[in-house]
């Protein structure tokens, strides 16, 4: 499998093995959805079968300002609801280890006060550490020395490395460096996620994308990219508003000049490509971004508006467009459904979403692909009995990362994502 390390292969008897996951599931303060967490403990009980010891690490939320750059450490991003959890889970306990704060920096790194409970995982008297959230601390995103001396700290606490974080395609410390240091391995999630793209890059024809976002400037590489792969390219979200605006020349309320003039460039890559692109007939517009109150939105009917048109906020694509047999005909002739879309503003908007997702839901012969949090999470809130079905199913396969399987797309192979490949640059050093 590309030559990547698997840890499976390597010794891990009575070694500290630090493995990266992603567990980035807290949202005010409790674990919303634990899919994350449940598809990565495969890994941590093979490790703990072939007798390692286990140190965790992973990211929770945004906790660094990208303005000031000012680290909080609170509540709202610890991982200790990720802890309380496993431990329900896996009935064993993991300590959160403390470490010195600069005010407004985060965490300065890892000190000599964790050798202490690295003795007593070695000995067998804890069961696991669990560290703070990766992004407290300073050496985790950037470069410099301070991020090699991080790598380093991260690589003396283990005598094995392993990522199963699929999700984190970011080029971070945790990611990325540490393999520098340590012999590195895939864990099982990492396999079957890489294994499973192979549905993305090599799909069984006719294949149908459905991608939707809040910024077209993030979405446009594997959008363009995607023009290419798929017979059917169908958008929704702010991606979708601001091409509406570039091809019939509207104006929505809520795009920026930046996304109109990328939809405007993705709209001339589309014409190679005629009919590909699925447009969504019928949009839902609001006078607020609110709420979807009584009185203060309506169903436009996109061919019917002229240009110049000014539009309020479109919040959703209404469920009537799944209807019409332009979208679909093609959603349930397709062998090959690939989704990382919200098609609306949730929670209160949420009709196209729940009529797509029961559309796909229809084509019983189609190898079904849902990827992101965002998608994983609204598909379990307006459709929790169809969710908990497509978990158990064999036409479902859920990715962990919706954005690592587009920025792969965007590279073209998985192995330009930077985590493989450092994962792969360990293997062949070690071999």
């Amino acid at each position: 499998m590309h030559d990547i390390p698997k840890f499976q292969d390597a010794n891990l008897q009575g070694k500290v093995v630090l493995v990266r996951v992603d567990h980035n599931v807290i949202e005010d303060q409790k674990v919303q959805d634990p899919f994350r967490i449940d598809v990565s403990i495969g890994t941590l009980l093979a490790i703990a079968s072939k007798g390692g010891k286990l140190i965790l690490m992973t990211h929770v939320g945004r906790p660094k300002n990208k303005k000031t750059g000012a680290v909080t450490l609170s509540a709202k991003t610890s991982v200790e609801p990720i802890v309380r959890y496993l431990e329900k889970k896996l009935f064993i306990k993991f300590v959160i280890p403390e470490f010195i704060e600069e005010p407004e920096k985060g965490y300065v790194g890892i000190d000599t006060s964790i050798n202490t409970l690295i003795r007593k995982l070695r000995a067998g008297e804890i069961d696991g550490i669990y560290l703070p959230n990766i992004r407290w601390f300073q050496g985790e995103e950037g470069s410099g020395p301070r991020t090699e001396k991080f790598a380093a700290q991260l690589a003396g606490l283990a005598d094995v490395y392993v990522n199963d974080a699929f999700g984190s395609w970011q080029a971070h410390t945790s990611t990325v460096r540490v393999t520098e240091h340590l012999s590195s391995y895939a864990g099982y999630l990492m396999q079957h996620e890489i294994e499973a793209l192979e549905g993305v890059f090599n799909p069984k024809r006719p294949m149908v994308a459905v991608v939707a976002g809040s910024k077209f400037d993030s979405k446009i590489g594997p959008l363009s990219a995607l023009l290419g792969k798929v017979d059917t390219l169908l958008l929704g979200g702010v991606i979708y508003n601001a091409y509406l605006c570039a091809k019939y020349g509207i104006s929505i309320s809520g795009i920026e000049e930046d996304d109109l003039k990328i939809a405007k460039g993705f709209l001339e890559e589309a014409k190679r490509y005629p009919g590909k692109v699925l447009e969504p007939p019928y949009i839902l517009e609001s006078d607020t971004m609110d709420g979807k109150l009584e009185g203060r939105y309506r169903v436009q009917d996109v061919r019917t508006l002229k240009p110049g048109a000014k539009l309020g906020y479109v919040l959703d694509v209404s469920e009537k467009s799944f209807d019409e047999a332009a979208l679909r005909d093609p959603i349930l002739g397709a062998k090959s459904i690939f989704v990382n879309a919200v098609m609306g503003y949730a929670p209160h908007f949420s009709e196209g979403t729940k009529a797509l997702y029961s559309l796909i839901d229809q084509n019983k012969s189609a190898h079904k692909m849902f990827g992101g949090g965002d998608t994983l999470s609204e598909f379990r809130r307006i459709l929790p009995g169809t969710y908990a079905s497509a978990l158990e199913a064999n036409d479902y396969y859920f990715f962990s990362g919706g954005g690592t399987i587009l920025k792969a797309i965007q590279e073209g192979r998985v192995t330009g994502l930077e985590p493989v490949k450092a994962l792969i640059a360990s293997g062949a050093k070690n071999r």
